[in-house]
């Protein structure tokens, strides 16, 4: 087997003598000891080990061996403590005390208050590109505080009952103060560093002194391999142990083998389409309700993720915290589809659907939902454009196009998507009483008034948005059948891609 031929960087010198953990052995009780070897697409060789500046998956699967953060998110989405032992907001919810577990860095110093304070502040350089940036941009730095070692009290810039969920954001890791360098990484995380290839490897080690327990492996190696036949291959061939992001073919074809296990995170990646409201033919509502009665959610879950997702009904977030899980299901109706279009005026229209390769399964969603359409008096009309340029290309243009998204807190997905001013709200859904009950939402300490207000948000997205979400992927990764302790939470949450927890049998 080639594996270079298929793209699978760094793994040609693997010898017998470094290969740990293969066989086919059913799983065992937890063990420790042996190292991992883990596949994911990567980055190239401009890879850094700044968790800072972690985007792709692989980049957030190392982060989390080698760091942590405040909060992370559980498998509901919401936000759970990490290094922070717990949080308290003031009565007005407009500065929030952190107080902090007795963590250290690997190199023994111990995670300070001011150590958060830095990491943060070197997240919001307005001079630097940090994914975090935004969830953390309302946090008054200048007036916030270490009041001991042990303790932050965070400002905020106006009362905001959802913070934990800023501490929870994607990249918002705590690094040592004054840490620029890392070309060796130190975190407070379960694994400290070893040796750093990039584009081809990284290789950790058991951290002993980790705050919530050590690692069950004595080692962790990430290896790029950017095609997935290529990690099924190396899966197969005893290259490594675990592959991640195999698609739902591959993980059919081998559910009844065993030559690998096959296992399933789901409600990880929603799939949609997104229709423009404030421009023509959209800013029709009985159009975009026709829309949403045309589309027969089955089978696009069928035929697209081949069974490995479950139906969506048009709103983010499904089995996530606050989710509007009472409201009706859609159902595909054909009949009211023409009588709303004929309604519209819009019987005889082509409307383009722009998608791309930017997200698996986007263009054959498309496909498959233009044929759902014929017969209805409406014609859809695919356009596949640079995979690129995607994303920003279908925030401006275009009236019709495929959408693609991970989990995120509901509260974010509406913040960052909804609002009015929102950097990514690809459907121009504006809405002033809309804003208003995510302000009410946002700024009450009342756990129950503030789901009621979430609820009420998602039953007008429902009856009158613009995401048709269909369906809701499942995040699927290979293992041989001797690992243990794989978790089925959510691609992008805590127990997703974590390592510490995993055995080899």
């Amino acid at each position: 087997m080639s594996l270079n031929r298929r793209g699978f960087l760094g793994l040609t010198t693997l010898t017998v003598a470094t290969l740990a953990g293969c066989g086919s052995a059913p799983v065992s009780a937890p063990r420790t000891g042996g190292r991992l070897r883990a596949a994911f697409a990567g980055g190239g060789a401009k890879e850094v080990l700044d968790p800072h500046l972690a985007n792709l998956f692989v980049e957030a699967a190392r982060s989390k061996a080698l760091y942590d953060k405040l909060a992370d998110l559980g498998t509901d989405v919401s936000p759970q403590p990490r290094l922070a032992e717990k949080w308290e907001p003031s009565a007005d919810l407009s500065r929030w005390r952190i107080t902090l577990r007795q963590a250290k860095f690997h190199d023994g110093r111990p995670v300070r208050a001011q150590d958060v304070l830095a990491s943060y502040a070197r997240i919001l350089d307005p001079n630097r590109a940090f994914r975090a940036k935004s969830s953390l941009a309302l946090i008054d730095l200048p007036n916030s505080r270490a009041v001991d070692d042990r303790t932050v009290e965070f400002a905020l810039k106006r009362p905001f009952a959802e913070f934990p969920n800023a501490l929870a954001a994607f990249g918002a890791y705590i690094v040592p103060e004054g840490t620029e360098d890392f070309t060796k990484p130190v975190g407070s995380g379960a694994f400290s560093f070893v040796s750093f290839e990039p584009g081809k490897s990284v290789l950790v080690k058991r951290n002993p002194d980790y705050w919530e327990g050590a690692p069950l492996l004595d080692e962790l190696e990430f290896l790029i391999a950017n095609e997935e036949s290529a990690r099924t291959n190396a899966l197969l061939g005893g290259q490594v142990e675990y592959a991640h992001d195999l698609t739902p073919t591959t993980a059919r074809s081998h559910a009844s083998g065993d030559r690998m296990a096959i296992h399933r995170a789901p409600n990880s990646a929603v799939q949609a389409f997104a229709m423009k409201l404030d421009r023509a033919p959209f800013d029709n509502r009985d159009l975009r309700e026709a829309l949403f009665l045309l589309v027969d959610r089955p089978q696009l879950v069928e035929s697209v993720l081949a069974g490995s997702g479950q139906v969506g009904n048009d709103l983010f977030g499904k089995g996530y915290q606050h989710y509007a899980d009472a409201i009706p299901q859609r159902e595909r109706d054909l009949d009211k589809a023409k009588f709303l279009i004929r309604k519209a005026g819009a019987e005889g229209l082509t409307v383009k659907l722009d998608t791309s390769t930017a997200a698996a399964g986007m263009v054959e969603a498309a496909t498959v939902f233009a044929d759902q359409a014929k017969g209805s008096g409406l014609t859809i009309e695919v356009v596949q454009g640079n995979k690129d340029s995607y994303w920003a290309d279908t925030l401006k243009n275009g009236s019709l196009s495929s959408f693609r998204s991970g989990a995120m807190p509901i509260e974010t997905h509406i913040a960052q998507r909804l609002l009015k001013g929102a950097g990514t709200n690809v459907t121009k859904w504006n809405r002033p009483e809309f804003d208003a009950l995510y302000e009410k939402a946002v700024s009450t300490s009342d756990e129950g008034a503030r789901n009621e207000a979430y609820v009420e948000m998602q039953r007008v997205l429902h009856a009158e948005g613009g995401y048709l979400m269909w369906g809701f992927a499942d995040w699927i990764v290979g293992a041989k059948p001797n690992v243990g302790g794989i978790s089925d939470a959510p691609a992008n949450t805590l127990d997703w891609a974590r390592f510490d927890k995993v055995w080899l049998g």
